[in-house]
Protein backbone atom coordinates (compact mmCIF):
# COMPACT_ATOMS: atom_id res chain seq x y z
CA UNK A 1 0.00 0.00 0.00
CA UNK A 2 2.98 2.39 0.71
CA UNK A 3 4.45 1.86 -2.60
CA UNK A 4 1.33 2.53 -4.64
CA UNK A 5 0.79 5.85 -2.32
CA UNK A 6 4.61 6.93 -2.98
CA UNK A 7 4.12 5.60 -6.95
CA UNK A 8 1.17 7.28 -7.51
CA UNK A 9 0.57 10.59 -5.23
CA UNK A 10 -1.16 12.66 -7.60
CA UNK A 11 -3.44 9.93 -9.21
CA UNK A 12 -4.57 9.10 -5.73
CA UNK A 13 -5.18 13.30 -4.83
CA UNK A 14 -7.02 13.51 -8.30
CA UNK A 15 -9.17 10.43 -7.76
CA UNK A 16 -10.38 12.17 -4.15
CA UNK A 17 -11.25 14.87 -6.11
CA UNK A 18 -13.56 13.50 -8.80
CA UNK A 19 -14.54 11.53 -5.64
CA UNK A 20 -16.09 14.82 -4.16
CA UNK A 21 -16.82 16.53 -7.15
CA UNK A 22 -19.40 13.20 -7.94
CA UNK A 23 -21.00 13.84 -4.61
CA UNK A 24 -20.92 17.19 -3.36
CA UNK A 25 -24.02 19.58 -3.88
CA UNK A 26 -23.06 22.25 -6.61
CA UNK A 27 -24.27 25.95 -6.89
CA UNK A 28 -26.65 26.49 -9.58
CA UNK A 29 -24.66 28.81 -12.36
CA UNK A 30 -25.15 30.02 -15.75
CA UNK A 31 -23.35 27.80 -16.81
CA UNK A 32 -25.63 24.77 -16.62
CA UNK A 33 -27.90 26.71 -19.41
CA UNK A 34 -24.92 25.46 -21.88
CA UNK A 35 -26.03 21.78 -23.29
CA UNK A 36 -24.12 18.87 -21.72
CA UNK A 37 -21.56 21.34 -20.56
CA UNK A 38 -21.55 18.50 -17.72
CA UNK A 39 -20.17 16.17 -20.32
CA UNK A 40 -17.18 18.27 -21.03
CA UNK A 41 -16.61 18.67 -17.57
CA UNK A 42 -16.23 14.71 -17.26
CA UNK A 43 -14.29 14.27 -20.25
CA UNK A 44 -11.74 16.52 -18.91
CA UNK A 45 -11.79 14.75 -15.29
CA UNK A 46 -11.38 11.78 -16.42
CA UNK A 47 -8.36 12.65 -18.97
CA UNK A 48 -6.65 14.70 -16.71
CA UNK A 49 -6.65 11.68 -14.18
CA UNK A 50 -5.76 9.42 -17.09
CA UNK A 51 -2.70 11.91 -18.12
CA UNK A 52 -1.44 12.11 -14.65
CA UNK A 53 -1.93 8.39 -13.69
CA UNK A 54 0.08 7.87 -16.73
CA UNK A 55 2.56 10.43 -16.51
CA UNK A 56 3.07 8.76 -12.61
CA UNK A 57 3.32 5.18 -14.47
CA UNK A 58 5.80 5.97 -16.65
CA UNK A 59 8.19 7.86 -14.69
CA UNK A 60 8.60 4.67 -12.56
CA UNK A 61 8.59 2.22 -15.28
CA UNK A 62 11.24 1.42 -18.07
CA UNK A 63 8.38 -0.82 -20.02
CA UNK A 64 5.08 -0.95 -20.84
CA UNK A 65 3.11 -3.99 -19.21
CA UNK A 66 -0.21 -4.42 -21.55
CA UNK A 67 -1.57 -6.66 -18.73
CA UNK A 68 -1.30 -3.54 -16.47
CA UNK A 69 -2.44 -0.52 -18.37
CA UNK A 70 -5.30 -2.34 -19.31
CA UNK A 71 -6.36 -3.10 -16.24
CA UNK A 72 -5.30 -0.26 -14.51
CA UNK A 73 -5.17 2.53 -16.59
CA UNK A 74 -8.70 2.06 -18.37
CA UNK A 75 -10.67 -0.63 -16.75
CA UNK A 76 -10.43 0.51 -13.62
CA UNK A 77 -10.68 4.46 -13.99
CA UNK A 78 -14.20 3.59 -15.90
CA UNK A 79 -15.01 1.18 -12.96
CA UNK A 80 -14.53 3.99 -10.74
CA UNK A 81 -16.49 6.27 -12.72
CA UNK A 82 -19.22 3.69 -12.93
CA UNK A 83 -19.30 3.28 -9.01
CA UNK A 84 -19.05 7.56 -9.17
CA UNK A 85 -22.62 7.53 -11.14
CA UNK A 86 -24.23 4.83 -9.21
CA UNK A 87 -23.16 6.90 -6.02
CA UNK A 88 -24.52 9.99 -7.31
CA UNK A 89 -27.85 7.90 -7.88
CA UNK A 90 -27.86 5.80 -4.75
CA UNK A 91 -26.63 7.80 -1.82
CA UNK A 92 -27.53 12.01 -3.08
CA UNK A 93 -31.00 13.68 -3.87
CA UNK A 94 -29.40 16.46 -5.55
CA UNK A 95 -27.00 14.46 -8.50
CA UNK A 96 -28.43 12.22 -10.43
CA UNK A 97 -26.32 9.15 -12.17
CA UNK A 98 -26.62 8.98 -15.88
CA UNK A 99 -25.36 6.96 -18.60
CA UNK A 100 -24.66 9.79 -20.65
CA UNK A 101 -21.86 11.06 -17.86
CA UNK A 102 -20.34 7.37 -17.55
CA UNK A 103 -20.12 7.38 -21.27
CA UNK A 104 -18.32 11.17 -21.17
CA UNK A 105 -16.21 9.87 -18.56
CA UNK A 106 -14.95 6.90 -20.58
CA UNK A 107 -14.16 9.05 -23.64
CA UNK A 108 -11.48 11.10 -21.20
CA UNK A 109 -10.31 7.82 -20.00
CA UNK A 110 -9.73 6.72 -23.58
CA UNK A 111 -8.42 10.20 -24.80
CA UNK A 112 -6.48 10.16 -22.21
CA UNK A 113 -5.10 7.28 -22.28
CA UNK A 114 -4.34 7.58 -26.28
CA UNK A 115 -2.24 11.07 -25.05
CA UNK A 116 -0.20 9.00 -22.52
CA UNK A 117 0.71 6.77 -24.51
CA UNK A 118 1.52 9.23 -28.28
CA UNK A 119 2.35 12.20 -26.10
CA UNK A 120 3.17 11.41 -22.55
CA UNK A 121 5.60 8.39 -23.31
CA UNK A 122 8.21 9.65 -25.80
CA UNK A 123 8.67 13.07 -24.31
CA UNK A 124 9.06 11.17 -20.52
CA UNK A 125 11.17 7.95 -21.92
CA UNK A 126 13.07 10.80 -24.24
CA UNK A 127 14.69 12.65 -21.17
CA UNK A 128 15.45 8.80 -19.69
Amino acid sequence: MKRIITTYPLTIFILAVILFLSLFNPPETELKTITNIDKLAHICMYGGLELILWAEYLKHHNKLSAKKLILLALIAPILFSGCMELAQLMLTEYRSGEWMDMMANTIGVVTGAFCGYFIIRPLLWKKK
